[in-house]
């Protein structure tokens, strides 16, 4: 397989292709991270289809990514276990790369419902690789987790980190998720990149789509921002006895566009040949740790509410600390975070009550 021809026009610097645009297509692309990723490919030039079955997502979000970029990608509501319906995307397509982001990615939950994450998650996404090689598709952008280092021996996690086993089903279908596409990479000759994300936390600045989470809230910040609009009574923290500063769990909190700015470095290090491993692999974060009960006061100091919480027990999975080196995206992608964590937690907040 080898890359299409692409070149940037002498005017806008956006990539073309003979004279249309590239066509990337983005699974889950309707979810938090998919969607604001979808509008930073609109916005540097590329054609974009999506594939989201709306299991962890609203229809709702493609008006809002239009709303954005004044452009409505094509969307397939696709559950990536159909094997058939996948095929079908494919069909007189000519996708230069793929951005894989569909996946159930709540870390309680996973071990809660163990089968439920490997066959979404395994599964689906051998059933993407299938397409991919059947039609000669050879770029690949793994939405992956920090939770594939475990607890890390050493803070900050760079690259070279050991991979250890996760705590939770989630971070082991993430890692098995690596495995099996570098496995395939190898034998069809398919270049990818895994990105490893940390927290990621905010909602787009024009606030058209934001996080959006189903039922309760299993990340830290929909809880916070729903506790502080009278959705939830109290903010239920797991676990206030590990040792840490405080002794709540430390994170890498990235504002969510930073984090879709990365996704868009690392297809163009694929499209312009510029990776120098089949497969590589880079943190995203800040390289800043912050404690929940950190978060919550600098959430409330930089929206002027309140956040009532109280402890529960430690939830099964999360693991103490972890945050970022994030020295190698710099270097190899001429990226990084640069959007304050105060800032985010404005963006968190005004989403909030948008929706409310």
């Amino acid at each position: 397989m080898k890359n299409n021809l692409v070149n940037k026009t002498q005017n806008t610097g956006l990539w073309s292709i003979d004279s249309g645009q590239l066509k990337i297509l983005v699974t889950g692309g309707l979810g938090y991270i998919g969607s604001h990723t979808v509008v930073e490919l609109i916005q540097n030039g590329f054609e974009v289809e999506i594939i989201d079955d709306l299991s962890n997502s609203n229809l709702h979000v493609l008006d809002g990514i239009e709303n954005i970029t004044k452009v409505r990608p094509l969307f397939h509501q696709i559950d990536l276990k159909d094997k058939k319906a996948v095929q079908t995307i494919f069909l007189n397509k000519n996708f230069s790369g793929i951005i894989h982001f569909a996946a159930s990615k709540a870390v309680g939950e996973s071990n809660e419902k163990p089968l439920e994450y490997y066959e979404n998650n395994i599964y689906g996404l051998l059933n993407l690789l299938n397409a991919i090689r059947d039609n000669n598709c050879n770029n690949l952008i793994f939405s992956s987790s920090c939770t594939v280092y475990g607890q890390a021996d050493f803070l900050p996690i760079d690259e070279n980190a050991t991979l250890k086993m996760p705590e939770s089903v989630y971070g082991k279908t993430k890692q098995m998720g690596e495995i099996i596409i570098q496995d395939f990479g190898k034998a069809m000759n398919v270049n990818s990149i895994f990105l490893r994300y940390f927290n990621p936390i905010g909602a787009h600045k024009s606030l058209e789509i934001g996080e959006l989470p189903n039922g309760i809230p299993n990340n830290l910040i929909p809880f916070v921002t729903q506790t502080a609009s009278g959705i939830r009574k109290k903010l239920m923290i797991f676990g206030n006895d590990y040792d840490t500063i405080d002794g709540t769990c430390i994170r890498d909190y990235i504002y969510v566009g930073d984090l879709a700015n990365a996704h868009v470095k690392a297809l163009n290090r694929l499209l312009e040949n510029k990776n120098e491993l089949q497969n590589e692999c880079f943190n995203l974060g800040t390289g800043n740790g912050n404690s929940v009960l950190e978060v919550v006061s600098a959430f409330e100091k930089a929206n002027n509410v309140n956040v009532p919480f109280e402890f529960a027990p430690r939830r099964k999975g999360d693991i103490v600390s972890a945050w970022a080196n994030p020295n190698l995206a710099k270097e190899k992608l001429n990226w990084e975070a640069n959007t304050p964590l105060d800032e985010s937690l404005r963006t968190c907040w005004e989403w909030q009550k948008k929706i409310s």
